[in-house]
């Protein structure tokens, strides 16, 4: 048996015990303050029941029927329990009502042992209350928190018994009937806490601090995710936290669930075991070259989008992108590739006037071998001449491949890194041009490094 049920077995034992406590002392010496706590006694009796057999259904794990565990078991015991208190606190105040008009003869008899018995009680209630509480918390369990706020209005309400006992020794025969309207109203305020808190975890009420405390986690996430929604819920101490966060509309795969992740970890540090569900999201893209970006890469079949530019006209905006596609596609399927692309970022922004694409195969993977240093030495003599003379230095590498295409030349740049990255770029395009002039190659690809 876990330690929650023996905690609740505990809890039915000793309200079983208590009720013999005060029931033949309250009715011996005809106390309806006695009687009213046997009676709450009895109400705690069938709680603890309930509490012993929703735990045993709150622990089960998770199934088809039910994905989200059995937790709120729990809160429907609490919600039980609730309403037996009620029904209770009605009986007391009715006979506490009829004592005070006169209507029924208060004939209570203020006896020692049942002095005795009210302080015993006392220590019962606090031992049990103490033990309730430290579970509950070490658990996060909502039924044995409930027994513990309860055990703690027995403890007030046994403590009131005492004293209206006491003055009834002293004469006040009235005081046994005020001790159980006491008793009465401290029942009925606890029964509508209960209420309230375990209707809020039935009703998926998000509990107090935690939004907030999930939000600022997700706000502190680096790289920033753009936070869409957030909605959590609790059952049996535990939260499930549903989040919808937006990532960079050209974000891969990998990057989107990167950013789940630190969503996840984020939560989990705020709210520690809590179950997390994140949707990803492209961000709406607000620059107009984005919008164009999405809107192309959209369509099937296009692989690679680049060289984007706008031009404003009177007209409106004029908008030129170039477009790779897969070199095996016929040129009647490119253009229909092609045309609806042009619809496409025509409807994702309506300030363009007119779209204009340059169609290109998609490279596939080429074999390539390289070359002997001998049969290239006049090629890399020329090529470091044309790097040393734009750059005043010497390449960082620079390889020469033969492929079906023809010679490929892979140069890496060593620039001053204060270089803005137009200046780089430039100077890279410049020296790729020169190249081209001084060495029959079909491709040059030039990397630029600090």
């Amino acid at each position: 048996m876990n330690p929650q049920r023996r905690t609740a077995l505990i809890s039915v034992g000793a309200a079983a015990a208590l009720i013999a406590l005060k029931l033949i002392p309250g009715i011996t010496t005809h106390s309806l303050g006695l009687i009213s706590e046997a009676l709450h006694s009895g109400t705690d009796l069938v709680a603890a029941l309930l509490t012993f057999f929703a735990i045993g259904v709150a622990i089960r794990p998770a199934d088809r029927a039910h994905a989200y565990g059995h937790g709120k078991a729990e809160h429907l015991a609490a919600l039980a329990e609730a309403g037996f208190l009620v029904v209770a606190s009605l009986f007391i105040i009715w006979r506490g009502i009829s004592h005070f008009v006169g209507r029924t003869e208060a004939t209570v008899e203020a006896k020692w042992y049942a002095l005795a018995v009210i302080g015993a009680v006392i220590v019962i209630d606090a031992g049990r209350m103490i033990v309730s509480l430290r579970t509950a918390r070490r658990y996060r369990s909502a039924a044995l928190q409930s027994n513990a706020l309860h055990f703690g209005s027995d403890l007030v309400g046994s403590i009131a018994v005492l004293i209206g006992l006491v003055f009834v020794r002293a004469g006040f025969r009235d005081a046994d009937s005020a001790a159980a309207l006491f008793v009465a109203v401290l029942v009925i305020v606890a029964a509508a806490r209960l209420i309230r808190r375990n209707v809020d975890v039935l009703m998926d009420r998000a509990p107090a601090g935690a939004y907030e405390a999930a939000q600022a986690a997700i706000q502190d996430i680096q790289p920033p995710v753009q936070l869409r929604r957030l909605r959590i819920r609790q059952a049996a101490g535990r939260h499930f936290a549903d989040v919808v966060i937006g990532v960079a509309p050209d974000a891969v795969v990998g990057q989107g669930h990167a950013a789940a992740d630190a969503v996840e970890d984020a939560i989990e540090r705020a709210l520690p075991e809590t179950d997390v569900v994140v949707h990803v999201e492209p961000r709406g893209a607000s620059d107009l070259r984005e919008r164009i970006q999405v809107a192309a890469a959209s369509v099937p079949q296009v692989r690679e989008i680049h060289n984007v530019s706008a031009v404003g006209t009177p007209d409106g905006v004029t908008v030129s992108l170039h477009l790779k596609l897969p070199g095996s596609l016929s040129l009647e399927h490119a253009h229909e590739v092609a045309s609806e692309v042009e619809r496409a970022i025509e409807q994702a922004a309506p300030e363009v006037a007119s779209v204009q694409t340059h169609l290109e195969p998609l490279d596939e993977e080429a074999e390539g071998h390289e070359l002997r240093a001998a049969d290239i030495a006049r090629d890399t003599e020329i090529v470091e001449r044309i790097v040393e003379q734009a750059t005043g230095r010497a390449s960082r590498s620079l390889l020469f491949l033969r492929t079906d295409a023809g010679l490929v030349v892979f140069l890496t740049l060593a620039l001053d890194p204060r270089s803005e990255l137009a200046e780089a770029h430039s100077r890279a395009s410049e020296i790729e041009e020169k190249i081209r002039e001084a060495v029959d190659v079909s491709d040059v690809i030039v990397h630029t490094e600090p």
